[in-house]
């Protein structure tokens, strides 16, 4: 009897039990949300970067030739010299602004424009040239070259060299007309340079006198004789003195 009643109070007792807990709920896990991705701005293209071209010093020369049957009209042999980078990207004495890196020169007397050939004497290397400038005025030199000239005539390092100049062709007359002048320097002293002037400009009355500082920073007087006649310049030049610098005749065109 009490065998078969176990089974049946064990069989109560779960009933009860399941009747008391109620219906369980499962809990459900929700993940988040996934988190909102902005896009990423597309980037701006940057315009290109573009680096202005600079020009090799031989391609602002300018390609000075001769006819085949040339020849020398006037034939001088002396000391060149060069001048660069003081001087270059001011104007010339013909109104050109300077590039040393041209095929240029300055010469005291032949007519601006004039084509010269010139000759280093020791190497042989020759080059032509056109005469822009005025110079050099330093006692001894017939020619300042510039800076590519020097170069090709082998001038450069060496500062100073024998050359022979051939005047190859002229805008101008050699032996008449033309405009001259005197030029008188350096002074490394303002003062001296005005008191020449002044001592000039009472003793020439129709002259016209000038006093200016050159790119070296050296002081120098011009003297424009009436007319800018030849003969009236080399006059003066002869008569005039000075213990500083040299005095030069020079022509103007």
């Amino acid at each position: 009897m009490i065998a078969r009643f176990f089974p049946v109070f064990i069989l109560g007792a779960a009933l009860v039990l399941t009747g008391c807990g109620g219906r369980k709920q499962a809990r459900v896990v929700v993940p988040p949300p996934p988190p909102i991705v902005q896009p990423e701005p597309e980037p701006v293209p940057l315009p290109p970067v573009t680096q202005p071209k600079i020009k090799a010093p031989e391609e602002d020369r300018e390609v000075i030739s001769l006819p085949p049957d040339a020849k020398p009209i006037y034939t001088e042999t002396g000391i060149a010299s060069w001048y660069g980078a003081p001087y270059h990207n001011r104007r010339g004495s013909n109104g050109e602004v300077y590039n040393m890196n041209a095929f240029t020169a300055a010469h005291r007397t032949l007519p601006l424009g004039s084509i010269v050939r010139v000759t280093n004497v020791k190497t042989g290397n020759c080059t032509l040239v056109r005469v822009t400038d005025r110079g050099p005025f330093i006692e001894g030199r017939i020619l300042d070259l510039s800076l590519a000239a020097a170069k090709k005539l082998d001038v450069w390092q060496p500062g100073l060299a024998t050359v022979k100049i051939e005047l190859m062709q002229t805008p101008a007359p050699l032996d008449s007309g033309g405009r001259w002048a005197v030029q008188i320097g350096a002074f490394d002293d303002k003062q001296a340079a005005g008191d020449l002037a002044g001592h000039l400009s009472r003793r020439y009355h129709t002259a016209k006198v000038v006093q200016f500082l050159s790119p070296t920073g050296a002081w120098w007087v011009q003297v424009r004789v009436k007319d800018d006649d030849r003969h009236r310049a080399e006059e003066l030049a002869h008569a005039t003195q000075t213990s500083e610098g040299a005095v030069f005749v020079v022509r103007l065109d």
